[in-house]
This record gives structure tokens, sequence and C-alpha cells, in this order.
């Protein structure tokens, strides 16, 4: 039997010519029986690739507000291509350090799946423990309707962009393996890996570029151990209290 969430149209993918893995966070059915409205916040990989074609398809989309999880120096090389569109860019800067781990083991020849696991696995455990101011723009950012519809991203849309979506949609009530499956949708709609690492064994290759639910279950798990629960966790570090995630429920679901 088909379910809520198989629908042809679930979840909304948008095409673009010159950037990946884009796509609509509504349609997600919460415990509660209501549903994340479509239309208002989006996920991707960076967008510093857009085409004309692809400005007008988010301006017919009606986005207001660009978050940009990437580093500065990140962000900087690869700045969005976003003229003639009505909208504004909030910097809510995480620094990826991973990625000088990784190039540093692919230079020196101890790159192998198991240690670049190990540095992502790290990695998703630093955000809820160092990364929670770049979180926190992010979600004051969404909690404020006049920004929406928004879509929020770091290079890849894999990984800070996967850990902020999970703890999104955990807060709207979305059931854990919706939550999962939507994370690793990434491996099937992220195209900017095409050509990188060449040099690495397809298996430590894939550890790198891959959404695993290992990686994503890890930040969760310091969220549960360290702050008691994904709420208390956007309380304390995020700012969110329970009347300002009650707010987000209301304005988010329906």
């Amino acid at each position: 039997m088909e379910t809520p969430n198989s629908t042809p149209e679930f979840p909304y993918v948008v095409p673009l010519q010159g950037g990946s893995n884009f796509r609509d966070l509504g349609g997600h059915r919460t415990a509660d029986g209501r549903s994340v409205r479509r239309g208002t916040v989006f996920r991707s990989a960076h967008l510093g690739g857009l085409t004309d074609t692809d400005r007008a398809a988010l301006g017919k989309l009606g986005v207001k507000t660009i978050v940009d999880l990437r580093g500065v120096a990140e962000a900087a090389e690869t700045p969005h291509l976003i003229e003639g569109l009505v909208c504004k860019v909030v910097g809510a800067h995480i620094e990826p350090g991973v990625g000088d781990k990784i190039r540093g083991a692919v230079a020196d020849g101890s790159a192998n799946p198991f240690v670049m696991m190990q540095f992502l696995t790290d990695h998703y455990r630093d955000y809820p423990r160092r990364c929670a101011p770049g979180f926190r723009t992010l979600f004051a950012t969404l909690s404020d309707g006049t920004h929406r519809p928004l879509v929020f991203h770091c290079t890849a849309g894999k990984d800070r962009t996967g850990f902020a979506s999970a703890l999104l949609l955990t807060l709207l009530g979305v059931h854990w393996d919706d939550v999962i499956s939507d994370y690793l949708r990434t491996n099937e709609l992220w195209l900017g890996h095409i050509g990188r690492y060449p040099e690495l064994d397809v298996d430590t290759r894939a550890a790198i570029i891959e959404a695993r639910t290992p990686y994503l279950e890890a930040a969760f798990a310091v969220v549960r151990d360290d702050f008691g629960s994904p709420e208390a966790f956007a309380e304390k570090a995020l700012g969110l209290d329970a009347v300002a995630r009650e707010r987000l429920r209301a304005d988010l679901l329906e």
C-alpha cells in the first residue's frame, strides 16, 4: 500500500542545471498526523553554479533567503550566482575542518575507509559540540517568518545541511526513519562528487562522499548524551525554548 511519503511528488526535487541536491523539506508526516508545509523550507548543495534557468526556478519558488552554512573561505571560493533574484544571503558559517584532515591523509597515503569513516564520524560529533553558533543563526533565521521561503545549504548539502535538516525534522515531530530517509537521499541527488578523489580506491572514496546513517546517528548520540534530547539541545544551544519551538511547528506544519 502506498504511504503518504511515497507519492510521486514526494519529496519535491528542484532540478538545477548548475547545482544539485536541491529539494523541498515539505511533505514529511509527523507523529501527530500533520505534515511539513511545502514550499517553505528547502535544502541544497551550494548555489555557486546557477544558470539563468536555475535562477528563474528559484524565483518561481519565491525564495527570500539563502542561509549559507559553509566556512568563510569556502564560501568565498564559490560565491552565489543569484543576480536578479530578490533574496538575501545569511552567513551561518561552520568551518569544514574535516576537509583538511582528508586532504592530509590523501597526501600522505594514510587514507583508507576506516580512517575516512572515523574522520567523518568525529566531524558529525562536533556539530552539536562546537558548531552550535552556525546552527543557531540558521534556526533564528528560519524561525523568523519574514525570511521564508528559505533555502539552506553547505557545499554538498550532505553533512552540515544533513544534520540541520535532521534536527529540524526531528523538532517538528517527523519519525526518525523518515529523517534518515531524507538524509540518505543525498546519495541519489548530489552530483558534485563526480570526478573528486580519483586517486582513491572506491571504498575509501565512498566513505568520504556518501551520507551514511552512522554519521548522523553519531551526531544525535552527542545531542542526547550531552544535552538530554533534541529539544533540550535546541533550547540550550540554539536559543529555541518551548514557546519558540511550538511557534516553529505552527508555522511549518499543516
